[in-house]
């Protein structure tokens, strides 16, 4: 029987990835920092002496209009100004500014290469949980989500769809995560997975899956159908649920 998702739909939409591209944020003060090292390339302290004057006075000038009284690319430019004037003061005499062997711009690459890369890092993810998604919502269509093994980053997956359904409770995803979860499928073998599933899955999940669990060893070869209360009780009441789990647990042991 095909299902249709999100409930009462009855047109199945485009498998299409909704992934927002991470912009690289605008930093007002970086942008001033920049323009002064560009400005400053070749001058020796001297220059920069006089062009940092030239800085204050513009400052001041500033600072009697009050749209400008909060300018954070001009605070940054003025800043820079002090700082290369005190670093070529300190250099040795005829020394000229480089950009190139000055540390803090070094650094400050570094931090923009390693920004870069998060995002670039932070995109890949994005489009490897929406194309994970799309495929779960296509098994789910064709009835065949139960048999399919979930994976690592799955939890992430589950938050997807619950985002593109408007925040719709999806129960047949929660008790395909909750079956894997008590069953050890997929990446739940690993003890680690299972472990940090605990922080990403919601109680509700949690309480269905250590349910599960227990009601499994106590009659095993139970089915799913015979099963299914779990699966209620944990929507309803995943604190009684978990209680209901751990009372087992304990009269097992």
């Amino acid at each position: 029987m095909t299902r249709m998702w999100p409930p009462g739909g009855g047109t199945r939409r485009s498998l299409a990835p909704r992934v927002a591209v991470p912009r690289e944020p605008v930093d007002p003060a970086r942008i001033g920092r920049r323009v002064v090292r560009r400005r400053v390339k070749g001058m020796d302290a001297g220059a920069v002496a006089a062009a940092l004057e030239e800085a204050r006075f513009d400052a001041r000038q500033d600072s009697r209009h009050e749209d400008l009284g909060d300018d954070v690319r001009g605070q940054a430019e003025l800043a820079e100004w002090e700082r290369l004037a005190q670093l070529l003061a300190d250099a040795v005499p005829g020394t000229v500014y480089n950009p190139d062997a000055d540390d803090a711009v070094r650094a400050e690459l570094a931090a923009d290469a390693a920004a870069a890369a998060a995002r670039e890092a932070e995109l890949r993810e994005a489009a490897r949980i929406a194309a994970r998604a799309d495929e779960l919502q296509a098994l789910r269509e064709l009835g065949t989500l139960e048999q399919t093994e979930p994976r690592t980053g799955d939890e992430a997956v589950r938050d997807e769809l619950t985002r593109r359904a408007g925040g719709y409770v999806q129960a047949d995803v929660d008790a395909w995560l909750a079956h894997a979860l008590a069953a050890h499928l997929g990446h739940y073998r690993d003890p680690a997975a299972r472990e940090e599933a605990a922080g990403l899955l919601t109680p509700p999940v949690l309480a269905h899956a250590a349910l599960l669990a227990e009601l499994a060893r106590l009659v095993p070869g139970a089915d799913g159908d015979q099963l299914a209360f779990a699966a209620r009780l944990a929507t309803t009441e995943p604190e009684a649920a978990g209680a209901l789990a751990a009372f087992l647990t304990r009269a097992r042991t």
